[in-house]
């Protein structure tokens, strides 16, 4: 069965273009979030207890399912261990197909690289940033989602195989944005080479 998952991130945006979307794609049962529940999404939960074994899950973008890029491999990953499918429309992520298990294999990747390292790197930043005698902390400006993505555009950037557009893409952000992460970052783009500043 193909079920279709809406939400609204605020009490004044209306549902109607993930709707006719989900239902343009063939989504069999649609549930819709109507209220902001950032911490708890009844609908959410209430679905995905109900998904089965070769059931697929259709939102309109990747940011409608997950608050974060952890949280949103965690359920995908949750999806994949019972076999039900994950796709999202507006990102092109498609878990039927070997490609879209690639690219969320990817993210699956960043997001484990980035907990596995985020103490490690917490702490040497703020001992660098008292080394240098200012206060250490996140790049300004950078909510801890928004700091997940711009490691993820610094890693994927370094493989030197993507895109800008791509990683805006795969990010859900404009190119704008993944240049100002990179920067951020401190990875300093070149017409021929890239360089980390330290």
């Amino acid at each position: 069965m193909i079920f279709g998952y809406a939400r609204v991130s605020t009490q004044e945006q209306e549902l109607h273009l993930q709707l006719d979307a989900l239902r343009s794609y063939g989504c069999t049962q649609v549930v819709e979030e109507k209220a902001s529940a950032a911490k708890d999404r009844p609908a959410l939960r209430s679905l995905v207890e109900q998904l089965r074994s070769g059931d697929t899950l259709v939102v309109w973008k990747l940011d409608r399912l997950g608050r974060s890029l952890k949280n949103l491999v965690e359920l995908v990953t949750g999806f994949q261990e019972k076999q039900i499918q994950f796709i999202s429309l507006q990102d092109h992520l498609d878990t039927t197909s070997a490609q879209g298990r690639l690219m969320f294999n990817l993210f699956a990747s960043l997001a484990e690289f980035e907990r596995d390292l985020t103490r490690e790197r917490t702490n040497a930043g703020l001992a660098a940033a008292r080394a240098r005698g200012r206060q250490g902390g996140r790049p300004p400006g950078l909510s801890k989602e928004a700091r997940s993505k711009a490691e993820a555009a610094k890693t994927l950037y370094l493989r030197r195989d993507n895109r800008v557009e791509d990683i805006a893409k795969l990010l859900g952000v404009s190119r704008a944005t993944v240049y100002r992460y990179l920067d951020l970052m401190g990875v300093s783009m070149g017409s021929d080479k890239v360089t980390i500043q330290h």
